[in-house]
């Protein structure tokens, strides 16, 4: 018997999904946020696996990501020249609230008496300023003195020259061996100083803290008789255990990326190309969008307000899941989030002491969840204290318990529709050619109502909607990216020389990944005098003025033609394929007859038919207004919505033209 096996720790569940000869098992318990990888094992117990039986562990946390949002990470101090030791407050000129008078930047990781500066200068063609040994030693010294666990290394066109950033970690390393050294030009070897410098410093100020959590999960699992992990990365690849304890920063979306990877392997097995996959967990809510079977990607994104240069799946991520908090505001209005009320003590409905109500209060209110359901295998679901729960915040704005309940839903859909125009319609996509796949234990509540938002005609339900993302990691391949700087007319620069960026990177990637790696060769470019770039695939010159234009179009709306086009950065992306099965739909024995559930419809409360997933094999329709319960997942067919099962276990709902 042989096993791939995925496990997702979410802010509130913690989700396993296992190949097992080709067979789909999965399982979900609850998070436990004092030591993630405790609640990691017990999933994989839950769902009664053997240890000796899995070839391959993946997996996916959020452990670097709430270190950014909560600011826990590791006591970092930074290097860089002599009079830049204020480029992480400087920043740059834009500003996420411009006309807000009172908002404030959220505070550097690495405060200002942590920033250390040395006397050197390099310039695009090499050394202006030697290194000064003596400032070196200067800055080594205040770092010792500065007891910190991590250090980022940020020195002047380090990306193109980094002698003087080896040097630094040369003597750090001999200085104190037993802190992490995080260096610019091996983290983001890329031009712009603060995104390199905030890159870097995010990369020191993450990798003690998940360096720390993979241990503790490597030990758990070979005590469980576990394969060491390989972890997810932010790009959609998995990566070996010793690489991702150097990488805090490429792991930051490791949960996320993963449902990515997931959703666009489930819609290829229905024959959708196209898709928005949307994630609705407990804490948050994660959207992308998969074109031509491929999960877009990025360099230029940011995570609770620092930016992150690194490759990335680009996901939009909004604070609406099943445990966000709804709230009355001092001018009378209903709000929902970014409060959470997560794994403890969860939703009111839980019974574990949370007394605020939620969407997820909302959504059993309603009866789209069922009373006394059992979600996670311990937690019990209890309409009366949601409830009560929703009476209070009902009564502080003069609403009833179903108008609150209601007007919870529509803030959390609104919050949630923004976040997929904001991946669609900014990025120059139509919403109204894609499916909308929909996972995540609440996402099938919710979609019906975003298509129609959306204009989207086809929503997509797996029968592993619940756990997604654990599956994406399971049958996630190992994959590496790589950059090297290269500026340049594009009309101007050699194929010679094009061909050699390539290939020396091509050459790291076969030396870094066992087995022979897949290439995959890519280009960053601009017209001249913009101050963003495109990325798009090829190698060839001709080829990739036409790639850069119709990506441009598309973007931006315009193409210029008469105008030079410039080469900033090439890049190759390196994966190695893993055994995938073939996603099918099982054989249900026995049958099960729809039973009904009182619940609102239509503006009015209505007697509902709820399908079981013993009644949903393949060919089996389904009629709205309906709910549709499937394992870890419940969907609600909205009236108007039509759909059957297909052969990979998919129900395919189209709305009535």
């Amino acid at each position: 018997m042989s096993t791939r096996l995925g496990v997702d720790v979410g802010g509130t569940f913690t989700d396993v999904a296992a190949f097992v000869d080709g067979e789909l098992r999965t399982a979900k318990v609850p998070s436990t946020p004092e030591d993630q990888s405790r609640g990691a094992i017990e999933a994989i117990d839950v769902a009664e696996l053997e240890g000796s039986s899995v070839e391959g562990f993946a997996h996916g946390m959020t452990v670097a990501t709430n270190a950014l949002l909560e600011r826990r990470g590791a006591r970092a101090a930074l290097i860089t020249t002599e009079g830049f030791r204020d480029l992480l407050e400087i920043g740059r000129q834009d500003r996420p609230s411009l006309y807000d008078l009172t908002a404030r930047r959220p505070a550097p990781l690495v405060p200002r008496e942590r920033r250390f500066c040395v006397r050197e200068r390099m310039g695009p063609d090499g050394v202006i300023v030697e290194l000064d040994e003596a400032s070196l030693a200067e800055a080594v010294e205040s770092v010792a003195a500065a007891e910190v666990e991590a250090v980022a290394v940020c020195l002047l066109f380090a990306f193109l020259h980094s002698q003087h950033e080896q040097a630094v970690a040369q003597a750090l390393r001999e200085r104190l061996p037993d802190v992490h050294v995080s260096l610019s030009s091996e983290v983001l070897p890329e031009f712009r100083e603060y995104e390199r410098c905030a890159t870097t410093a995010a990369d020191a100020y993450l990798a003690p803290r998940l360096a720390a959590y993979l241990r503790r999960l490597a030990e758990r699992a070979r005590d469980a008789g576990l394969p060491a992990p390989l972890v997810m990365r932010s790009s959609g690849g998995v990566i070996e255990l010793d690489d991702a304890q150097r990488e805090g920063a490429g792991c930051v979306l490791s949960g996320p990326a993963g449902g990515v990877v997931g959703a666009a392997w489930v819609a290829e097995a229905s024959g959708f190309a196209d898709v928005l996959s949307f994630d609705m967990g407990g804490t948050s809510t994660d959207v992308a969008a998969i074109v031509g079977g491929r999960a877009q990607t990025t360099t230029r994104s940011s995570v609770a307000a620092i930016p992150i240069g690194l490759p990335m799946v680009d996901v939009r991520s909004v604070s609406a899941g099943g445990g966000s908090i709804a709230w009355a505001d001092a001018g009378g209005a209903l709000r929902v989030g970014p409060q959470s009320a997560g794994a403890q003590p969860g939703p009111a409905a839980y019974g574990g002491g949370g007394e605020d109500p939620t969407v997820t209060d909302a959504n059993l209110f309603l009866g789209y969840l069922e009373d006394g359901a059992r979600l996670g295998g311990s937690v019990v679901l209890k309409r009366e204290l949601a409830q009560e729960a929703l009476d209070r915040v009902g009564a502080s704005l003069g609403l009833d318990t179903a108008a609150a309940a209601l007007g919870v839903i529509a803030i959390a859909n609104a919050e949630m529709v923004r976040a997929l125009r904001v991946i669609t319609v900014q990025r120059g996509i139509d919403p109204r050619g894609f499916a909308l796949l929909a996972f995540g234990g609440a996402g099938g509540l919710h979609a019906c109502a975003l298509a129609d938002e959306l204009g989207c005609a086809t929503v997509l339900l797996h029968r592993a909607a619940g756990v997604l993302s654990a599956l994406g990691l399971a049958i996630s391949d190992l994959r590496r990216d790589y950059v090297s700087p290269l500026h340049a007319s594009l009309d101007e620069v050699s194929a010679d020389r094009l061909e050699r960026a390539f290939a020396e990177m091509e050459e790291g990637a076969r030396g870094d990944l066992s087995g022979e790696p897949d290439l995959e060769r890519l280009a960053d470019l601009r017209y001249r005098g913009q101050a963003f770039e495109l990325t798009v695939d090829g190698s060839e010159r001709e080829a990739l003025r036409e790639r850069f234009e119709q990506a441009h179009d598309r973007r931006v709306g315009y193409r210029m033609q008469d105008e030079p086009v410039e080469l900033v950065a090439v890049r190759v992306v390196a994966t190695v394929g893993v055994p995938k099965p073939q996603m099918r739909a099982p054989e249900n024995e026995g049958s099960a007859e729809p039973t009904r559930r009182r619940a609102w419809a239509g503006g009015a409360w209505s007697e509902l038919p709820v399908i079981p997933e013993a009644a949903l094999r393949p060919g089996a329709e389904v009629d709205g207004p309906a709910l549709v319960e499937r394992p870890d997942a419940t969907c609600l067919v909205a009236e108007g919505w039509h759909g059957a099962v297909d052969d990979a276990g998919t129900l395919v709902l189209e709305r009535a033209r």
